[in-house]
């Protein structure tokens, strides 16, 4: 059993129900739980002596908060960050740019990616993270970015992605980088069978996630949700992402992407889909009576020009949203501290473009609720409690309560970034000011960036690989 005390936070944000905040407060950390939270006015003394406990965080100029939830990813991109060729593309020709790129990838691509992908978002605060791995060439397993998550220390939920639908059968990729769906089908059942832990507080997930629906068949989504069914693990895919992808739906299936994910099975609260930004008022009400959930993707929504999320009708309606910093290629980051932030002033801007509408013979403008529509502790919400939630794993990740898993991220609260902001509200701060690293990021109780800096591995060696691996990658392609 370890124990850990974060002494004297300059603020605690719990995140709970209540919404609690607490200054000049403590918190107890045992055997990779949360055991206790003390008020300002309760004394730790006895905590601090020699031996009570193995560690003691001082932590008078930090903000606590709950560790940050991504939702969504491709970690494998962070090999094709700022390709020239595709850095003014929107998605599906910056999809077709990339693919033969990708489809040069190794396991030791993936390994390393991953790893690379994985310590910018611990540095970033995010504690938990899944990953969308659709692509399998030259042996390539989703095995490898798991063996890469257990080095690297980070939660995850790693998805098995697939794409069986090639050119030549109309669909977008090409055919060399497709699979055969008995074969996905398989392979995904083994990989649940070897890594998805189902107990309390697991360290890894399994889910099941068919790429798009322009590179994958019908039954492979339907025979996708038996399986995930059978074995009670999530479904995740990519949905409505812009007006192309909603052409597409329209013209080989006839129908929304709403009527086409519920036609299929795909809708319900164990269900999670990429993006949504297209869905239609009908769309949004069947995922807000399902419970289906949405990873917001704010930054490659912009990137790539797909449009805005209608995030607070979304929330109003009852939809689970939660935050992804989406694929490195298409950021081309991995801050989801920063994805909080863009996700805020989005949802504001995208207020704002509402068209005009009529209430009460009055013309009512886009703007007539503006800022208040979305809050920087709103935004914080959404990437913990928002991506527990699409995750299914609101009873034990995304608030600092006790019994939940010691999942923390502390923010420095005497940097330049925060100066003047601070001193009014360090909560507030980390949302709207310039978006910092993590101090100290714990996961399981574990420290897993300390003062700053990865833990867990020597970055130096590893982002000297990585970009010899990356020029390696582009130069196979051409």
């Amino acid at each position: 059993m370890t124990t850990l005390l974060i002494h004297r936070a300059r603020c605690i944000a719990l995140l709970d129900d209540a919404n609690t905040e607490r200054h000049h407060a403590s918190l107890l950390v045992r055997d990779g739980r949360i055991d206790r939270i003390f008020k300002s006015d309760e004394p730790v003394d006895a905590w601090l002596a020699p031996g009570a406990v193995d560690e003691v965080i001082d932590a008078r100029h930090h903000v606590v908060v709950p560790g940050l939830i991504n939702t969504h990813h491709h970690m494998y991109q962070s090999l094709t960050r700022a390709v020239p060729q595709v850095q003014n593309a929107e998605l599906f020709s910056w999809l077709q740019g990339l693919y033969p790129i990708w489809a040069g990838l190794t396991p030791e691509m993936v390994k390393v990616s991953t790893q690379v992908a994985m310590a910018e978002l611990l540095l970033s605060g995010c504690t938990t993270s899944s990953d969308h791995l659709y692509i399998y060439p030259n042996g390539v397993r989703l095995d490898d970015s798991i063996e890469a998550a257990h080095t690297m220390g980070m939660r995850f939920t790693a998805t098995r992605g697939s794409m069986s639908v090639g050119q030549s059968q109309g669909g977008l990729p090409p055919d060399r980088v497709v699979e055969e769906e008995p074969f996905i089908l398989k392979e995904t059942q083994r990989l649940i069978e070897t890594w998805h832990d189902a107990s309390l507080g697991a360290m890894t997930h399994v889910a099941v996630a068919p790429c798009s629906p322009f590179s994958v068949s019908q039954d492979l989504m339907r025979s996708s949700a038996e399986l995930a069914r059978a074995y009670k693990v999530r479904l995740h895919t990519h949905l409505a992402e812009n007006d192309h992808d909603i052409a597409y739906t329209r013209e080989k299936f006839n129908c929304t992407p709403a009527e086409y994910a519920q036609d299929l099975g795909w809708v319900g609260d164990d269900v999670w889909h990429a993006h949504g930004v297209k869905l239609d008022d009908a769309g949004t009400y069947l995922f807000a009576k399902t419970r289906t959930g949405i990873a917001h993707c704010p930054c490659s929504n912009m990137r790539l020009s797909s449009g805005i999320l209608p995030l607070r009708k979304m929330l109003n309606a009852g939809v689970p949203v939660g935050l992804g910093v989406d694929g490195c290629a298409s950021n081309d980051g991995a801050h989801l501290l920063n994805e909080a932030r863009q996700a805020m002033l989005l949802a504001r801007v995208g207020r704002a473009l509402e068209a005009p509408r009529v209430v009460d013979r009055r013309t009512v403008f886009g703007c007539d609720v503006g800022p208040s529509d979305m809050t920087p502790r709103d935004a914080l919400r959404l990437a913990t409690r928002g991506g527990a939630q699409v995750l299914g794993r609101a009873h034990e990740l995304g608030q600092l309560s006790p019994g939940f898993c010691a999942d923390i991220a502390m923010f420095r609260t005497d940097t330049l970034s925060m100066a003047g902001a601070a001193v009014h509200d360090p909560v507030g701060a980390l949302l709207l000011c310039a978006s910092g690293n993590a101090d100290y990021t714990l996961v399981n109780g574990r420290v897993v960036v300390r003062q700053g800096q990865i833990a867990t591995v020597d970055m130096g060696p590893l982002i000297e690989r990585h970009n010899q691996l990356a020029l390696e990658l582009a130069l196979a392609s051409r």
